[in-house]
Formats: C-alpha cells, structure tokens, sequence
C-alpha cells in the first residue's frame, strides 16, 4: 500500500501526466498493477491522503541491460518537463555527452583484445555508465536550448549528429 500519487506515478503509462524515470524504471524491473483505492475514511485518525495498493511482480529473468547507463540515458529524456525528445536530443550539452560516451565505447570494443582481463573490461563500461549518470541538464544558466552546431570541417562528429537525428526520425520523434 502506498499514497495514492505514489502508486499512480508506479502504473503510468507512456502519455500519462504522472509518466516518469520512476514508472520507467520500476516497469523495466517489475510489472506492476493497481490493485484497489484505500480511501482516507478507513483509518483512524484519517490521514491527508488516500492509499492505493499495488501488485508489484519482478521480471523474471531481468532485462539484459547495464543499470547505470539506462538510468543515465531515462534522465536525460525526463529531466526537462516540457521537452520533446526531439529537442533534447538536439541539445549541444546532450549530443557531445553521448558522442564522448559512444566513442569511449567504440574505444573499449577495439582495445577489447588488448585486455588481459575480462573483469577489467567490466570496470571500465560501468565506468562509462557512471559518467552518462552524473550528466546534468542543468548547465544552462539560463540560455535557451541550442541545436547541435558543426563545423564543416568535422565530419565525424556531423556523422553522429545525422545517426542520433536518423534514430529519432525512425521513432517519430521528428518535430
């Protein structure tokens, strides 16, 4: 049993007002069913808020999915209210921070014979993952959201600026 607020922000669907990181990543882990509404007349001294109860079953087996880079990728989608995932991933801040962890990946897989140890590899992704997590969008100060700007001359980075806005096309999220 939980508030009702809570349990709801649980079961959201994609398009719900109440849809976030929090319905993301508890349905990615769980499936979860609302159960029935406790009303606020069925305890004594009534409290402020109603209850619902919440059917919450693990997935089993679990996705195969690295936590830390998935969380980093729900916060960067749902930390701006407002915001079309068109435009977030648009952002100058959002594109050079998931080009820096994309090369740092590619980087990874190539020297990937190179490491003696497969425990070391292991490290050095969560590493990763750790970096995409502590990304903030609140770097701002205040200025308005720019579109990726390129340099003519850099074609590597132009190529992952049309990947990143090709993938989006393919979803729908093109504004």
């Amino acid at each position: 049993m939980f508030q009702r607020e809570f349990a709801m922000r649980l079961v959201a669907q994609p398009g719900d007002n109440l849809y976030c990181r929090l319905s993301v990543n508890t349905q990615l882990l769980a499936r979860v069913n609302h159960l029935l509404k406790v009303g606020r007349n069925n305890f004594r001294p009534p409290p402020k808020v109603d209850s619902s109860v919440v059917r919450i079953e693990p997935r089993k087996p679990l996705p195969a999915v690295n936590f830390k880079e998935w969380d980093g990728l729900v916060r960067i989608c749902f930390n701006r209210k407002n915001k079309t995932l068109g435009s977030i991933f648009r952002q100058k801040s959002v594109l050079s921070v998931l080009e820096k962890n994309y090369k740092t990946l590619q980087a990874l897989q190539l020297s990937q014979e190179g490491l003696s140890d497969s425990s070391e590899m292991a490290m050095c992704v969560t590493a990763l993952g750790d970096t995409l997590g502590d990304f903030s969008m609140d770097t701002d100060e205040g200025r308005d959201d720019e579109d990726m700007e390129m340099d003519d001359g850099d074609t590597k980075a132009s190529d992952f600026k049309e990947r990143v806005l090709g993938v989006l096309k393919q979803g729908g999220f093109e504004e």
